[in-house]
C-alpha cells in the first residue's frame, strides 16, 4: 500500500554498492526503515545530503506491515536544517541526537506527540544562532517523559540526591549505587524544570556539563536495557568540553 507521510531522519548506513537504509521516525508510522536503492550513484548522489540526521522530509513509501524494510516511493524536503549542517557544534548534536533515537525509538506505531517534540525540537536548534550549548541535555530531560520514564521535580530543597533507579531525588543516597552526587543533582533539577529557551542561562563549565550528560545518559541506560553504546557520545563530549 502507498502511504504519505512525514518523517524526521534518525541515521543512515550503506546497502550494497549503491543503495542505503535509513532509519526515520514518522508522524504516521512511528520508527521505519527505509531502503533506497541507487542513491549513491553519481546522477543520483546529490540527493544523499537530504537523508543527514534531523532533515524532516515528506515521504510516499511502499508500507507493508509484515515488512522490516519499507520502500521509498518518492520524497520532497518539508525541512532543511541548513544551520545544523553548516555549523560543526550543531552538526555533532544533531548526529548525536539521531544516533540516540534511532537507538531508543524502536515503536512500529504513530506517537504523533512525540513526533512533534522532535520536530519541533530540530527547528528550535536549526534557528538559534547562540545559547545552544545546553540543547542536547535539555532534549534528552523531555524524551525522557515520552518514553515512559520521566524524571520527577525537585519539591523538597532537602531531597539532595537524584535516585536513576526511581527517577526521582531522594534525602539520602541510595543503597543500590546508581544516583547523581549532590552537584549534579542539583544541575538535573533545573534541566528537568526548564525549557530549551531557559536552559541555555543554565551555567556549566564544559566538566559539568559532560558529567551531566553522561549521568543521563546512564539514566537512559538503567530504563532502556537495550540501549547501544552511543559511538558519537565522545566526540559531542570532546566538542563542548
Amino acid at each position: 500500500m502507498i502511504e504519505k507521510t512525514k518523517g524526521i531522519v534518525l541515521h543512515q548506513v550503506k546497502y550494497t554498492d549503491s543503495g542505503i537504509v535509513v532509519w526515520l521516525y514518522t508522524r504516521n508510522f512511528g520508527r521505519q526503515s527505509v531502503l533506497i536503492k541507487g542513491l549513491r550513484k553519481k546522477k543520483t548522489g546529490k540527493h544523499s545530503v537530504f537523508f543527514q540526521p534531523l532533515f524532516i522530509l515528506d515521504l510516499v513509501m511502499y508500507n507493508k506491515e509484515s515488512r522490516s524494510m519499507q520502500t521509498l516511493k518518492e520524497f520532497s524536503v518539508s525541512y532543511a536544517p541548513v544551520d545544523i549542517h553548516a555549523n560543526v557544534r550543531k552538526s555533532c548534536i544533531a548526529i548525536f541526537l539521531g544516533e540516540v533515537l534511532a537507538s531508543v525509538l524502536r515503536e512500529e506505531s504513530a506517537n504523533e506527540a512525540l513526533f512533534d517534540y522532535i520536530e519541533d525540537s530540530v527547528i528550535y536548534l536549526d534557528t538559534r544562532k547562540t545559547g545552544f550549548v545546553n540543547f542536547h541535555i535539555a532534549f534528552l530531560a523531555g524524551l525522557a517523559s515520552f518514553l515512559g520514564f520521566e524524571p520527577g521535580l525537585k519539591t523538597n530543597p532537602l531531597n539532595n540526591w537524584f535516585d536513576m533507579m526511581e527517577g526521582k531525588f531522594v534525602p539520602v543516597p541510595p543503597v543500590h549505587g546508581n544516583y547523581a552526587g549532590t552537584e549534579i543533582s542539583d544541575i538535573l533539577a533545573d534541566f528537568f524544570n526548564t525549557s530549551f529557551d531557559s536552559a541555555k542561562n543554565i551555567p556549566l563549565t564544559g566538566s559539568q556539563r559532560n558529567e551531566v550528560l553522561e549521568t543521563i545518559m546512564k539514566y537512559y541506560s538503567l530504563h532502556l536495557p537495550g540501549l547501544k553504546k552511543i559511538k558519537s557520545l565522545e566526540v559531542l563530549k570532546e566538542i563542548f568540553r
